[in-house]
């Protein structure tokens, strides 16, 4: 696999997370599975959730991967789907979408780099750091799909 992202373009997996309850670990246990592969041109970041700052970082990259848990039941346990910019913004100090991250790379940059979201289901959002065992299926089967992902690229 060390041979995966040679020569590939360069692509910014945004892994978004709590690795302490439970289930919304899910991002950055996909992060440190990814990580341990020490892949060229891929640069990896932890975050417990997007802020506005974070657009800066997306304008660096011409492909960008945003990986996250999410309640909602997914066919297969997780999804990955394009991501387009939001078509206006909200404000909040806290917590952005991956969509107002691209609509604001667009706006303030004119940067629109290729995205997608990785989405995988969980079911169990209590305090503690074990992925319930559904979740720990769906996060198997969402690095198998990214890595084909990858070697498409």
């Amino acid at each position: 696999m060390s041979d995966i992202r040679k020569d590939k373009i360069k692509m910014l997996v945004v892994c978004i997370g709590n690795i302490a309850r439970g289930d919304d670990g899910l991002g950055w246990r996909f992060a440190d599975m990814l990580d341990e592969l020490a892949l060229q041109n891929v640069t990896i970041e932890y975050r417990y959730q997007l802020q506005v700052e974070d657009t800066l970082m997306v304008c660096e990259f011409p492909l960008v991967v945003f990986v996250d848990s999410t309640e909602e039941i997914l066919e297969n346990g997780f999804s990955f789907t394009k991501c387009m910019p939001a078509t206006n913004y909200f404000f909040s100090s806290h917590m952005q979408n991956p969509e107002n991250i691209l609509y604001l790379s667009e706006t303030l940059y004119s940067q629109t780099p290729e995205a997608y979201l990785l989405a995988m289901e969980g079911e169990d959002w209590e305090l503690g750091n074990r992925l319930s065992e559904k979740a720990e299926t769906h996060l198997q089967k969402a690095f198998k799909h990214f890595i084909s992902f990858l070697d498409a690229q």
